[in-house]
């Protein structure tokens, strides 16, 4: 099998596609050729470069190895030479065979951010951590879930909830006696409550200050079932740049860890990208309620979605991030009037819904023979 693919601009979403493919390649020998180039690069020296490297493949012991380097090689110059120069953001190209099934792929593309540096290796996997940072979330909410004696630190990155750190401490309960020793006691608590506030605030801190520096944080959603929220909110624990992103609506929530982050993401009504995965969640489980109950409204297939389109039914369509195609489906949904509901990779059911349905369902107006 050889599989070859030229694209001189690809998006975070086909490059996301592209990573993961290479990543699942191996060799047992250095024949994996990565290959980038930044802009402004003559591609005159790159191609003096290789051919250089293909001259001296003869000295490579193992006849299997060698011809295999030699291919990737050829395969790259052939391509390189097509072109009249680096795209804008410059060049990626991979090509290697896998030699035991005799397998090969060739890929090359200009990726969505400049390429930072000139870099060419042969390997036994593909190198792909320079374009790996292209496609890290950048839109990231932090969520901090805080009770007295409890707390969660998690973010969402597009529809990917994760945990970063639970806290505990230790804050006793009411005490019973009266006068001094009941007001003293109390202060002893405040301080408690106030000592673990501080240390929720500096794992917060030691999280999210990074990503303020990288410009991915957009804001900060605050949660929990009492008053502690409040207070935290108040006593400005956080870093001042922190504080500044908390969202102005305090959520209620009933959990801590990873039901807590969902519910409070859940309820979060003025953070954009909650509201995103928000309406992911719930046109999934709406969709797959007319699945369950047979009411007729479920279509999936492409072929069905399609007719549905163009027959003005369908109310919303669903279509999963990584289709290859999603750009299409988003746009012949919008011209139809359809409500365009793009899954995200990282939402809990998101895999399902791309195994089972190919990452294409609809949800209709009304019942329909199409």
């Amino acid at each position: 099998m050889e599989r070859v693919e030229e694209k001189l601009q690809v998006s975070r979403e086909d490059l996301a596609r592209i990573i993961k493919e290479l990543k699942s390649w191996s060799a047992p020998a250095t024949v994996l050729l990565s290959l980038y180039i930044p802009p402004g690069r003559p591609l005159s020296d790159v191609l003096q470069l290789l051919r250089q490297e293909y001259a001296i493949t003869d000295n490579i012991k193992l006849k299997r190895t060698r011809q295999a380097v030699k291919r990737a090689l050829s395969a790259a110059i052939e391509r390189l030479q097509l072109l009249p120069k680096v795209p804008p953001n410059g060049l990626v190209v991979f090509c290697g065979e896998n030699i035991d099934s005799g397998d090969f792929i060739c890929y090359m593309l200009s990726p969505p951010e400049k390429v930072p540096v000139f870099y060419y290796r042969t390997e036994k996997h593909f190198v792909t951590s320079f374009l790996e940072d292209m496609i890290e979330e950048r839109d990231v909410v932090g969520i901090i879930i805080v009770e007295r004696d409890q707390a969660t630190i998690g973010v969402l990155k597009g529809g990917r909830l994760e945990v970063l750190e639970e806290l505990e401490g230790y804050v006793p309960g009411k005490h019973e006696k009266g006068g001094q020793s009941q007001r003293r006691y109390e202060r002893i608590i405040e301080q408690l409550v106030e000592e673990f506030f501080k240390n929720v605030a500096e794992t917060a801190n030691r999280h999210f200050l990074p990503m303020i520096e990288k410009g991915v944080l957009k804001g900060i959603i605050v949660g929990g079932p009492g008053y502690a929220k409040i207070d935290f909110v108040k006593g400005g624990f956080l870093d001042y740049r922190l504080q500044q992103l908390i969202s102005k609506e305090l959520v209620d929530v009933a959990y801590q860890s990873y039901e807590g982050l969902k519910e409070a993401v859940m309820k979060a009504n003025d953070v954009v990208q909650a509201q995103i995965y928000r309406e992911a969640a719930e046109a999934l489980e709406e969709f797959k309620s007319h699945l369950a109950t047979m009411t007729g409204l479920a279509v999936y297939g492409a072929r069905e979605v399609s007719l549905a389109l163009e027959a003005g039914a369908l109310k919303t369509l669903l279509v999963h991030q990584a289709r290859e195609d999603v750009g299409k489906w988003k746009q012949e949904g919008g011209a139809r009037g359809a409500k365009v509901i793009v899954i995200p990779q990282g939402l809990p059911e998101a895999e399902w819904f791309m195994d089972t349905f190919e990452g294409l369902a609809g949800i209709l107006r009304y019942k329909t023979t199409l």
